[in-house]
């Protein structure tokens, strides 16, 4: 019995010589073969687009609170006298010309028509003493009526062709009245507000509703004087809103500073295609100083991590290389950097996401070579 234990045991001890030796074997052969394995695990050449970093002149900037406003923000007032009958409810969306409250037009509809009664009149009285002078003038031919007759005549006629005229007059004024009942949109936009409701007593100057073209909007800001000299109509500027910012210019400068806050107005163009609503509040950034000469890439080539903002450059070898960049004054669509960054280098402005450092890259587009 002890010697068929011994037996086993060393049956035991040759099974585990053996499992270790293929064990052994089988890395070996997995190390050779470990070039192929790396080769294949190796990342591919990433498809990137490149522009070049270039030398330009920037200004530093400072930011200011600004309002998007309307080009158009009226309170449309009454022009004539009466009892509002409707108005335009809030959020109404109307075009010029719409009708947006109506005033109680009876006292002048009557009145146009008691124009028109007296100018039917005087047309036929003129009409009459027209006639009338004519068969004085033949009688004064052959000396059958006096001189003065026909000149008292002629007076009438002249006196009554006037009052004519003063009717006509008056007609076209109480139509202008009768239309002013109906209150129509000075330009297309939306009521934001009623000030008058129907019952209410309209006299002219009344107030009525607001109106707001949401549509024609610009941005309002207060930069301060001492920037009166670098500013000036046209130039670039910076908008920023919840750490977007996009490229926008001054549409106007205006140089009266406030003797309090020693600021001066300027109005912003908005950006085409951005969809603000009138009051939103952003920032403005202007040139603080006169430009310097920076390195300067585009916005696109700056990627944002939690740690810092990064810019991919290409060497000469087609790698890719990372660099911890801090960003300065932007013009346009280009942004100055610090950080290594020199004039000519290529960066990447498109597939910089998933890059990594050291990675080889593919170009995608022109230019992309030294």
């Amino acid at each position: 019995m002890n010697v068929l234990s011994a037996d086993k045991r060393s049956l035991i001890r040759l099974r585990t010589k053996q499992f270790v030796a293929t064990f052994f074997a089988i890395g070996a052969i997995s190390l050779g073969a470990s070039p192929g394995v790396r080769a294949q695990q190796e990342q591919p050449p990433a498809l990137v687009e490149v522009a070049q970093a270039s030398a330009q002149l920037m200004a530093p900037q400072v930011y200011m609170p600004g309002t998007v406003i309307s080009k158009n923000d009226s309170r449309i007032s009454a022009q004539i006298t009466g009892q509002v009958l409707w108005v335009a409810t809030e959020g109404t969306l109307v075009k010029k010309g719409d009708i947006i409250a109506e005033i109680d037009n009876r006292n002048h509809r009557l009145s146009v028509q008691r124009n028109q009664s007296q100018i039917l009149r005087l047309e036929a009285r003129v009409k009459y003493l027209k006639a009338d002078l004519g068969r004085l003038n033949e009688l004064a031919e052959t000396n059958n009526t006096p001189a003065s007759r026909v000149e008292e005549s002629e007076s009438t006629l002249l006196m009554t062709q006037q009052e004519l005229a003063q009717a006509r007059i008056a007609l076209e004024q109480s139509e202008i009245d009768l239309g002013r009942t109906k209150v129509r949109a000075p330009f297309p936009g939306r009521i934001v507000e009623r000030l008058a409701q129907a019952g209410e007593y309209s006299v002219p100057g009344r107030q009525i509703l607001r109106l707001v073209d949401t549509q024609n909007l610009e941005i309002r800001g207060q930069a301060p004087v001492n920037l009166a000299a670098i500013l000036r109509d046209g130039q670039s500027v910076v908008l920023r809103k919840d750490a977007v910012t996009v490229d926008s210019s001054i549409r106007a400068l205006v140089p009266v500073g406030d003797t309090v806050s020693r600021t001066m107005e300027i109005r912003v163009n908005v950006p085409a295609g951005a969809t603000y609503v009138v009051g939103t509040a952003l920032q403005i950034g202007v040139p603080s100083s006169a430009p310097t000469e920076v390195v300067a890439v585009p916005r696109d080539a700056l990627v944002l991590r939690s740690d810092g903002t990064y810019v991919f450059r290409i060497n000469d070898d087609d790698t890719a290389e990372r660099l911890l960049v801090r960003t300065g004054a932007a013009s346009g669509a280009r942004v100055a950097v610090l950080g290594g960054i020199e004039n000519g280098d290529r960066v990447v402005i498109r597939g910089g996401e998933r890059l990594r450092p050291g990675q080889s890259v593919r170009f995608n587009g022109l230019g992309t070579s030294r």
